[in-house]
């Protein structure tokens, strides 16, 4: 028996038209097993703007708890994992290549010459903050665990706060606001993008990387851009309504695969006239 489809409209172009792509019963090959159980979960496709939603009953309020992230982290591996990807050689590394496309792109789209301010939620592993400062930018790395501000501090050199993006108050404005891999790990992403609204200089850019649904669907839906811990994978159509519909405007919408293999979508956006 199917998993149920999403029982509501698209959240993004309202359309009432899914389509199933796949149903679990297990966690796919390669899936952290966070023990649900029963584990049932399906993949349905929006017919109208191509959206991908997880369609499942489990509570993931929990799977990023502290035990977790000793899991995943603890020890030194946190630092380990730091230190191999930034020994990677160079076209090897996603976040070394999203590092030198942010901060071109951002440089051409704003004509400004000097690296600014940059605010990175969800720093995680603060690769993509270290290497931006390399690059001269002043770096601020926000992440939920107080362990993973530490980290930041400690091994990318950055500036580095701990706390919920949606409840930290900030001090100064930042001329670019990223979230690389974010939006899809949250139940309401219009509204933690409307959020770097509050956040971003007037005349900055707040940069969006999301897994690209349409590709990766492509390829199969066995793939991590699917796993349980993202609620949404993103077509190109549901990414651009996501800006609008928290009060930016698309100035690129890039679609590539990372030198990992990764399908990927990401867009630059600019505050909207009266936003």
């Amino acid at each position: 028996m199917s998993a149920p489809a999403p029982g509501a409209a698209c959240r993004f172009c309202g359309a009432d038209a899914w389509g199933l792509c796949a149903d679990y019963d297990a966690p796919p090959t390669g899936e952290t097993d966070f023990g649900f159980t029963p584990y049932r979960r399906a993949l349905w496709q929006c017919g109208e703007c191509g959206h991908v939603v997880n369609a499942h009953a489990m509570d993931l309020g929990g799977i990023y708890s502290a035990a977790y992230w000793d899991r995943t982290y603890g020890g030194d591996r946190m630092a380990a994992t730091f230190r191999k990807i930034m020994a990677l050689p160079d076209g090897t590394s996603d976040n070394r290549a999203r590092a030198d496309r942010v901060d071109a792109v951002w440089h051409r789209l704003t004509g400004k010459s000097e690296p600014g301010r940059l605010l990175d939620v969800g720093s995680g592993l603060a690769v993509f903050p270290a290497v931006m400062r390399m690059l001269g930018w002043s770096c601020l790395a926000l992440d939920p665990d107080a362990r993973g501000a530490d980290h930041a501090r400690q091994a990318a050199g950055v500036e580095a706060l701990a706390g919920d993006f949606m409840d930290v108050s900030f001090d100064r404005p930042f001329d670019l606001v990223t979230f690389n891999k974010v939006l899809e790990h949250v139940t309401d992403p219009v509204a933690m993008l409307r959020r770097a609204k509050d956040c971003l200089a007037a005349d900055g850019l707040c940069y969006v990387e999301l897994p690209d649904g349409e590709a990766a669907l492509a390829d199969s839906p066995d793939r991590e851009e699917f796993f349980i811990e993202h609620y949404d994978a993103y077509s190109a159509a549901s990414l651009a309504m996501l800006a609008v519909k928290a009060g930016f405007r698309v100035a690129l919408l890039e679609r590539l695969v990372e030198p990992s293999g990764k399908y990927t979508l990401r867009a630059f956006l600019t505050l909207a006239s009266g936003g």
